[in-house]
């Protein structure tokens, strides 16, 4: 296995396309996490309309909350796409064959895929944080704010609870791909779920509907949002609210996560890859 994984890393990290969707994740984590904000509060102390979250929520100190409120929604789409990409292009590049030609079986090349994935998951969430900490960092001198930084266990729970969901999201994007034989398809249908119907059911069906608001407490972006919420995530940011207790949304989504990587293994173990 260790030899696939390194292989997969090789591939992942020789991939331009891999190094675009991180740039894409901060890049709007940045705009809509300090960037816009601090417009706002620079707008609010001129006289202009201002933002409500106000200077208190850009410094060092809420630096865990704001480097995770992207990944029950936008950040998480951007693992999505990481998890497709590492296993659908395989079937696009007819590459299937040539993998399993050279030895290993089904199950080994897809853990060393899944272990490359989730090598790339964590230094998308270790970028979030890093670019996060300069970004509050800027403010907080510009503003002439003290310097206070959360503890190291928190940062460690948040990059680790981050990891967790967005290793998730990959494993959905992986299994998408395995059953459906491509890229296209499981990247439209998975950005549809993230960008749409999570937020079609969070917004209408649930407060309509009360089966479906009971619903909502097991799927995985309410519960991914739960997670982020209970570590500071701002209220008011995609996909971010306090549906349940940070304990069940743990569980949940680490049995999502369990889930989606077995399917995926059982899938590309009984079936044909072309």
């Amino acid at each position: 296995m260790s030899g696939s994984t390194a292989a997969e890393l090789i591939k992942m990290i020789r991939r331009p396309a891999n190094w675009a969707m991180v740039g894409v994740a901060l890049m709007l984590a940045m705009t809509f996490t300090y960037l816009a904000p601090y417009a706002g509060v620079a707008g609010a102390e001129s006289g202009m309309p201002g933002n409500d979250r106000g200077l208190a929520a850009l410094l060092p100190d809420q630096l865990v909350g704001n480097s995770v409120a992207g990944l029950p929604v936008f950040v998480g789409g951007i693992a999505l796409v990481i998890g497709v990409l590492a296993v659908g292009g395989e079937y696009g590049w007819g590459t299937w064959k040539t993998l399993l030609t050279q030895g290993p079986s089904r199950l080994t090349v897809y853990a060393g895929k899944l272990a490359a994935i989730a090598v790339a998951c964590l230094v998308l969430v270790a970028s979030l944080f890093a670019t996060g900490a300069v970004a509050s960092a800027i403010i907080a001198s510009v503003e002439d704010q003290a310097l206070n930084w959360p503890s190291l266990g928190d940062l460690a729970l948040g990059l680790g609870a981050g990891w967790l969901i967005a290793v998730m999201w990959a494993a959905l994007g992986a299994l998408l791909a395995i059953a459906m034989r491509g890229v296209a398809l499981p990247l439209g249908l998975g950005m549809v779920w993230m960008l749409v119907v999570q937020n079609l059911l969070a917004s209408i069906a649930a407060p309509l509907i009360d089966w479906v608001g009971e619903l909502q407490k097991g799927l995985p972006g309410p519960n991914a949002g739960s997670l982020v919420s209970s570590l500071g995530a701002p209220g008011g940011t995609p996909g971010v609210s306090e549906l349940v207790g940070s304990g069940q949304a743990t569980l949940v989504v680490a049995g999502y996560l369990v889930a989606f990587v077995a399917v995926g293994a059982l899938i590309l173990r009984r079936r044909d890859v072309v």
